[in-house]
């Protein structure tokens, strides 16, 4: 037997729920929305379905129909509210991205230079420990002489 659904059911687990958590349909410019007109049923993107309002507006204004023209228009600003709203999510997240980067850019640039400042720090340990060396046997045999001199 067939099961029935409601007409305001919705996926229980959210397997088939394009919703995020809070309830609201995610902002992307690919996502297809269904509307209910006025007087039909469209399918599209934001932009398809302001488009499309937009467009049975005018032909209803130029019908002389101005009630559904103004209905067609009012669902033609809901799209295009969304398309704003679509559009200012897309510049905050490029806006992230780009901080991010510059923050990542900052961080190499300091690891990059921090490296550099400890490899000098080693070629002067290195240098000088070099000469160290060579000046304790100059020494040593100084030391020597003043032995052998006191064994004369």
């Amino acid at each position: 037997m067939k099961r029935m659904r409601s007409r305001h059911s919705r996926a229980g687990n959210g397997a088939g729920s394009s919703r995020s958590g809070n309830g609201q349909v995610p902002l992307n410019r690919n996502h297809v929305f269904e509307s209910n007109g006025p007087d039909l049923r469209v399918r599209g993107t934001a932009q398809q379905l302001f488009e499309k309002y937009l467009q049975l507006g005018r032909d209803a204004t130029g019908t002389g129909d101005r009630i559904q023209a103004e209905a067609y228009f009012q669902h033609a600003e809901h799209y295009f509210r969304i398309l704003n709203a679509i559009n200012q999510a897309a510049q905050a997240a490029q806006q992230e991205r780009a901080e991010r980067q510059r923050v990542i850019e900052q961080n190499r640039r300091e690891r990059r230079e921090a490296a550099q400042v400890q490899q000098q720090q080693g070629q002067e340990n290195q240098s000088g420990s070099a000469s160290s060396r060579e000046r304790a046997p100059s020494e040593e045999r100084g030391t020597d002489r003043k032995e052998t001199a006191e064994t004369d």
